[in-house]
């Protein structure tokens, strides 16, 4: 290919946009590795190491390998910033393709195809402006971290003092429910013997009449 490459934003022959890092011949297909730079392209240097961090894919790996060789040549070689530095550029090149056979069926060979990709990174320095909002914007987001680990530590806390507190609570309610139904038992246990003292007297005192009522009848007779 010749002439200037459109995605390192070079418009002239042998111009330098930015600071470059590279890695040549990494046994992967072109076509994974710019899944990945599509995540980082444009974003500064801190969020665009986060994404690659947290991204599970192996090019993901090799990606971030290149990106700290491109800001570890920025601040030694060109006198840099690393908080001031965001991904210019970023695009993957297709390499050699290594050709293996597999040993098939009557006599024949299936050809297996092992791509390379040349992976390139550029950085340049941020505008002034947009340095303000990108530095704004992680101030708020340490503070709302740390904000978040306090509360998160005081919530916590809290949950688990009022989860005590509720179960202590809880454990007087049953006490004081367990008594309240042993004493219903209680009272419902004597009523029932009372009455049934009351139906054995009254049983007893009919008998006794009855009884004393048979005399008379035979002396009348």
């Amino acid at each position: 290919m010749t002439g200037p490459k459109l995605n390192e934003r070079s418009f002239v022959a042998g111009e330098r946009t930015g600071t470059k890092a590279s890695v040549r011949g990494s046994r992967m297909s072109a076509s994974k590795a710019r899944v990945v730079l599509n995540l980082i392209r444009g974003r500064d240097v801190v969020m665009a190491d986060q994404v690659l961090q947290f991204t599970e894919r192996e090019a993901a790996r090799v990606i971030r390998k290149v990106l700290a060789s491109a800001v570890a040549n920025a601040v030694n070689n060109d006198g840099l910033e690393a908080e001031t530095l965001y991904v210019k550029a970023c695009y993957a090149d297709e390499g050699p393709t290594l050709r293996r056979f597999k040993p098939r069926a009557k006599g024949r060979a299936t050809r297996i195809n092992k791509r390379t990709c040349h992976i390139t990174i550029v950085l340049g320095v941020i505008d002034a402006e947009l340095l303000t909002v990108v530095q704004a914007r992680r101030e708020r987001a340490v503070s709302g971290r740390r904000a978040t680990r306090g509360g998160g530590v005081a919530d916590r806390r809290a949950r688990v003092q009022a989860s005590r507190t509720k179960r202590t609570d809880g454990g007087d309610d049953a006490a004081e429910n367990t008594s309240t139904e042993s004493t219903t038992v209680e009272e419902v246990t004597l009523e029932e013997t009372s009455m049934e003292n009351t139906t054995i007297e009254a049983t007893a005192v009919e008998t006794t009449s009855v009884e004393n009522a048979a005399p008379e009848a035979e002396e009348t007779n």
